[in-house]
């Protein structure tokens, strides 16, 4: 049941749409608004807007009849509570580094350890 009212509104809305797409506006409309056709302009605009007024109206009573049908669908099972619940952890301690890391430019420079002096300058 509710697939079929899913697939019925889905069909109501696109006529919704085509006829409100339709419909004479002051800007033309979809079709551009000329007032060429088998019915007379007056008797269009009547007949589209008691057309809209209808799937509005089948619109609105579907989105109710969904609304109802999945409130009393709903299923009711167990919850996962692992899920919900974060497992406490001790964090791990922060330690200072033993060792002091030598500076990769100093090793680039040609200095044996990492002493934080300057290599002296090539011309003096």
């Amino acid at each position: 049941m509710f697939t079929f009212l899913l697939v019925l509104q889905a069909l109501i809305a696109a006529g919704l749409v085509t006829v409100i797409l339709i419909q004479r506006s002051e800007g033309g409309g979809f079709t551009g608004g000329s007032p060429s056709g088998l019915m007379s302009a007056r008797g269009a605009a009547d007949f589209l807007t008691r057309a809209t007024a209808i799937l509005a109206t089948a619109f609105i009573i579907c989105c109710i009849s969904l609304a109802t049908l999945a409130a009393m669908n709903q299923r009711t099972g167990t919850i996962d509570a692992s899920a919900a619940t974060p497992v406490q952890s001790a964090p791990a301690p922060v330690t200072a580094p033993t060792t002091v890391p030598t500076d990769p430019l100093a090793a680039a420079a040609g200095q044996a350890t990492g002493n934080g002096t300057a290599p002296a300058p090539a011309g003096k």
